[in-house]
């Protein structure tokens, strides 16, 4: 059972059949609108020369810095005309059929809720300022944008196939939590790394994690962990590259896979493009929540 507060079976009280709902933002309060300015303002003093060029344009464009919560009803009519994508609100984390049907018609889901001023450092659950700050952005990206619809169709028939776990190591380690090369650097483009203040710097500049060159198979037979800051991040040449990489039928790809064994999250492999070998001394000191 999940410890998570907005999971749900079915569709709650007040969701339509496909989980979405009203964002009501004329119920947001003063001290929720406060705490998306309060994380916004702390994150744009870190993330300008971090977080890649998609990403910065992509928060211009959708004006995500007007005052507090952003209104779905003034960002969506902006990203549409961009790449043909809406942000849609639901009350929390979906059954996966429902989100890749969502991704797979261009609709990002969005929860509602915003996270407690005493939990501006840490949240596990996904509020709106990480589905929207971390994610939308990269959603004005057209590469990126064919991507994540990609993905939600990829979705669809992984599930039919049993692969989805493999599937999600994909999104897991470059929707959330990927790395991209850019001229003068790497730089972050995953929502879980750009929403968080300190996770924006240890995945750029702390020797613990691995930093390894993109490989889709390899992604996709590489466990990966929730609670704690990554152990590798993988790098990838452009949004286009990435693009491309979802294109491709993965059928072979998943056969493959499945005659061989998942990989430790620290694994480097001979065959690996390392950008930087970790010391893994952050994991071994036990993370954020050793005693």
């Amino acid at each position: 059972m999940s410890d998570f507060e907005h999971v749900f079976e079915q569709p709650p009280e007040g969701a339509a059949a496909d989980w979405t709902i009203p964002q009501n933002w004329a119920a947001y309060t003063d001290i929720e609108h406060r705490t998306w300015d309060t994380l916004y303002a702390r994150q744009m003093k870190i993330l300008p020369g971090r977080a890649c060029d998609a990403f910065l344009s992509g928060l211009d464009a959708l004006d995500l810095n007007a005052g507090g919560i952003p209104d779905f009803a003034i960002i969506n009519p902006k990203l549409q005309a961009l790449t043909g994508w809406t942000v849609v609100c639901v009350p929390g984390l979906v059954p996966d059929e429902v989100f890749f049907d969502h991704l797979a018609n261009r609709r990002f889901v969005s929860g509602q809720f915003i996270r407690k001023p005493d939990q501006l450092d840490y949240l596990q659950e996904p509020d709106i300022f990480h589905d929207v700050f971390g994610h939308v952005p990269m959603l004005t990206d057209p590469d990126f944008a064919a991507y994540m619809e990609a993905y939600g169709k990829g979705g669809q028939r992984a599930a039919g196939l049993g692969m989805l776990p493999n599937l999600a190591r994909l999104y897991w380690y470059t929707v959330e939590f990927g790395l991209m090369k850019e001229a003068d650097g790497l730089r972050i483009y995953g929502a879980g790394i750009v929403s968080s203040s300190t996770e924006s710097v240890f995945a750029l500049e702390d020797p613990s994690p691995n930093r390894l060159g993109f490989d889709l198979e390899r992604v996709m037979r590489t466990l990966y962990r929730i609670d704690d800051f990554q152990q590798v991040y993988f790098v990838i040449d452009s949004l286009e590259a990435l693009k491309d990489e979802t294109l491709k039928d993965f059928g072979p790809v998943y056969d493959a896979l499945k005659g061989q064994a998942d990989l430790p999250i620290e694994t480097v492999l001979p065959t690996d493009q390392v950008f930087t070998r970790g010391t893994q001394a952050y994991a071994a000191k036990g993370g954020r929540f050793a005693a």
